[in-house]
This record gives C-alpha cells, structure tokens and sequence, in this order.
C-alpha cells in the first residue's frame, strides 16, 4: 500500500475508533505527539514532586523529614525521571507534532512503531516507580548509577532499574530511527536539504547522536546487571575489573545525552526568535554547521566529568581543551539569535519571552560550564552544588524553557483555540523569578564548598539553603498555572485566528513579504 493510502486508512481508524481504543491504536502522529506530551507533563509533576522532597530536607541543616537512603532514593529517581521521563519524551512528542508539518509530509514514516514507541514508555517507568515500593526500596545509587554503588551495593531493585532503562532505549532508538527515515524519504517536491526548518535539522541531527549512544547505555546497564547476578567482573576490581571503567562507558553515553536534551531546543528556539523579531533568521547555513559541529564534539569530550579519577596529563588536557571547543558553536547559534533580534519589529508574547529567557540564562549555564571544563578548577567544583547549578542552568532555563516556549508557541494551532494570555504571563514571570532564586544560589553554596546529594550540611550553608527551597517550592508550584493554561486551552476558550502569529516563518520558503506564520500548510512547490 502506497504511503499515501495508507495515511488515509489510518485517518478513516482515527475517526471511527472512540475514547481510549482511539488513543490505544492510534498511528496518527499528531495523535501520538500529543500522548508523548501528556506523559512527559505527567512525568515533570512526579519528577518536580521528588524534587520538592529533596529542597524540603535541606531547607533546614540536620536531618528531618526523611531518612537519608529515602532520600538517596529521591535524587536519583528524580533525575531518571526528568531525563528520561520528562524533557526527551516532550521532544519526542514535539517531533512527532511538527516534523511531518514543517516537511510537507502526511505522517511519519512508520506509524505503527511509532505508536509502540510510545506505549512501552508508560510501562518502563512503572517498573521504575514501583521499584520504590520494594523491600529497602528504590534505586539509590544516583541517576548516573556509578559501580560498585549499583553493583556490589543496592538492593534487588537494580534488576528493575536495569530492565526500565532498557525498555526507554528502546523507544528512543525507535523514535530516532523514525524521524531519519521521515526527513530523509518523506519532504515535500522542493524541499531541499538547506530549506528544512530549523527544528527538522536539529531532531536529525538529535536522531544521528540517539541511535548512536543509546546501545551504549544498554551496554552499560547490561554489564551492572552481569556483575549483580551473573558473576562477572567488568567493574569489581577483585575480579580484574575496573570501576572506572564504568564512568568512561557511562559517561560516553551521558555526553552526547546531554545535547540529544538541548539541541531540539536550539531548533525550537530558532523558529521562535524569528516570528517575533519578523526577521528572516540570521545565519541559516551557520546554524546547520554549528548543530552538526556541536554534535560530533559532544562524542570526545566525555571524561570532563571525571577530572577527578585520576588520569595523565596528556588526557586531561584534551577533553579540557576539547570541551572549550563546544562553546564556539554554542556561541555561534547565541550571536546568531541576538542578530536576529537586532533592529527587528520585536513583540514580547509568552512564547518570546521563554525564548529570550532561555537565551540569558542558557548563556549563563554555559559559562558555568567553561569554568567547570577547566582542569585544575573542576578539582574545586567537582561534586559541590556549582555543578547541579550549572546543569539546572543548561536543562531547567534551557530545555525546559525551550519546552514551554514550544508549548504556547503551539498551543493555538494544536487546538484551534488561544491560551489564556494573563495566566501565562503570570506562569512566565513567576517561573522566571523562582528559577533564579533556586539555582543562582547554588554556585555561591558550591563554591564555599557544599558536597551534592547529601540529605545533612554544615551551618554556615543555612541561610542559602532555606532561600534555595523557598524558591524551589515557588517554581514548584508557578508549574500548576501552567497545567492550568493548557487544561483551559485544550477545553475551550477564545478562538485561535487563522494566522496567529504574523511573523516571518514563510520567510523559509520565501513566499512574498508579509509572510502568514502558518505551520500547518505544506511549503509551496520550488517552480
């Protein structure tokens, strides 16, 4: 059957199959977007409710509300969450949305897997969740589950551990290996590789670093579960292994992890600077290179985050200098954004101001990244709260912020009616306030010398911790406005116009100037 007969057969099941067995079977993309976008919120809540537990434990110094393996349990499971739960599932969920419209195409490329790589991922974090229910309860080992923590000394519920994360590989190679072969096979007559917008580049290039790293993950966690339950010695050196070794296949993994969180930002950010600057975006080709730039960087970089274990010279002075490199990429696509802005006709609607948001403090986190990249500096940083400052900075301002921008950016034409524009408002500044107040902190803290992940601290780290938490429950709960947005938008409200945003998105297709900004058309044919 041709692609597109097949796309109208599953159209005509969308609508004759109701309620629940609709969504259950559903091969539709927008479909399927949306139930990865409705997880990922679900996911943000539980994983922010473990956060909570955590900022509510060191409001105070000594040890109050929990004990401290419970509260081991909640770093780590809260950090497995909003990895894996929480920010990639949201843009697997934008991709399946936008990519087949930015492209002109009718679906994605494979429908079927893409609905079975959204349904495993309920499963796998219930097994994750669950886990916390068992004798000596959950995974307490960190999100980066270094041996012989997760080996020679958790409990039975690495098995459980293990088998989720294989379970969430699964679907991300599956989604990643549908949105090469959408791109790649399904653009419109015209659609050149230099006309794709800029969100379609970035998941492309996200897609490449996905089905690239993701085995090794598997690899990883294949080997803790051997050496748990299977007698092997691939991390306990009494049996000739090596524990450091871990990190390196770890961390291998976790880099290049890292962009495959913040890229589809980039692309997201990038649709949005130019709508509202109504300027053609600054750079198109530079921003391309940049994205292909950073992504192969990201691969041999992967041991600064283990200056610390001990390694020669030579090595460190390679990934030290290797990861200053990243930033002349990263500091491409900043310049690039601010170019577009610059002398543009700027109009600051809630998708705007997440975005010039995410730009200030993205820049920041990236800074706190340059220190942490130097050598002799990160002995100082290492495992203190300057670094949960700096990746916070990177995923919470940055890809999260990146998410949002791309939920009200959205919202109008996903559902035909526009967001309740004083909520959001309310919803952007409080986020942005509580944030800062939350994380900015953090570096002072670090820097004076508070170890991360530890339940109890010294006293003089008092005052910061309490204004930390302070913030921390105000970003919180600034999130509920924001469920309380979409749940208004989705059920009704003021009807979205036709163009919602006059911008210069057609810039792209270089339709005549002014340009509707009007994701849901196919691009016009290149004559």
């Amino acid at each position: 059957m041709s692609t597109v007969a097949q796309t109208e057969q599953n159209h005509h099941e969308h609508h004759a199959a109701k309620g629940f067995k609709r969504w259950l079977y559903t091969t539709n993309h927008k479909d399927i977007g949306s139930l990865y976008l409705i997880f990922s919120l679900t996911m943000f809540l539980i994983g922010g409710a473990m956060a909570m537990v955590i900022r509510a434990e060191l409001f105070q110094p000594g040890l109050q509300l929990v004990d401290p393996h419970f509260f081991n349990q909640m770093t780590t499971v809260h950090g497995l969450i909003m990895v894996f739960g929480a920010v990639m599932p949201a843009f697997t969920g934008l991709a399946n949305w936008m990519v087949p419209m930015m492209i002109g195409a009718p679906d994605m490329a494979l429908p079927r897997m893409n609905n079975w790589s959204f349904w495993i991922l309920p499963f796998a974090f219930a097994i994750l969740l669950l886990s916390l229910f068992m004798e000596g309860g959950g995974p307490a080992f960190g999100w980066t589950f270094y041996a012989p923590l997760s080996t020679t000394y958790s409990n039975d519920n690495t098995a459980l551990f293990v088998f989720a994360v294989h379970i969430m590989g699964i679907s991300s190679i599956m989604g990643a290996i549908n949105v090469i072969v959408t791109i790649v096979n399904l653009r419109a007559p015209g659609m050149t590789w230099m006309k794709l917008p800029l969100f379609v580049w970035t998941w492309l290039i996200t897609a490449f670093l996905l089905i690239a790293v993701m085995p090794v993950l598997a690899g990883a966690v294949t080997m803790v579960l051997t050496d748990k339950y299977f007698g092997t010695s691939f991390f306990d050196a009494a049996g000739g292994g090596d524990p450091v070794m871990f990190q390196h296949i770890f961390w291998f993994f976790g880099h290049p992890e890292v962009y495959i969180m913040i890229l589809p930002a980039f692309g997201i950010i990038s649709t949005i600077i130019p709508t509202f600057s109504r300027k053609k975006l600054f750079g198109y080709a530079s921003m391309v290179y940049a994205t292909s730039s950073i992504a192969l960087l990201s691969f041999i970089v992967w041991a600064h985050h283990m200056f610390t274990t001990g390694m020669p010279l030579a090595g460190e002075l390679f990934f030290m200098y290797a990861t200053m490199l990243i930033s002349v990429p990263t500091g491409v696509k900043v310049f690039n954004w601010v170019a577009t802005m610059w002398r543009g006709s700027i109009s600051f609607e809630v998708p705007m101001l997440f975005a010039i948001a995410f730009i200030v403090l993205f820049t920041l986190g990236g800074f706190s990244g340059l220190m942490l990249a130097i050598t002799p500096a990160d002995f100082q940083y290492h495992d203190t709260y300057f670094v949960v400052a700096h990746f916070h900075y990177v995923l919470v301002t940055g890809a999260i912020f990146s998410i949002m921008a791309a939920a009200y950016y959205w919202l109008p034409k996903w559902t035909g009616h526009m967001y309740n524009e004083a909520l959001a408002k309310w919803h952007f500044w409080l986020s942005l306030i509580s944030v800062n107040v939350l994380f900015f902190p953090m570096h002072f803290v670090g820097l004076a010398g508070m170890p991360r992940r530890i339940p109890d601290y010294a006293l003089q780290f008092a005052d910061f911790n309490a204004l930390i938490s302070i913030g921390g429950f105000a970003f919180g709960l600034s999130q509920l406005l924001f469920v309380a947005v979409v749940y208004k938008c989705i059920k009704g409200g003021e009807q979205a116009p036709s163009k919602v945003w006059d911008g210069a998105e057609g810039l792209e297709w270089d339709i005549p100037s002014p340009a509707p900004y009007h994701t849901f058309s196919t691009p016009p044919e290149v004559k």
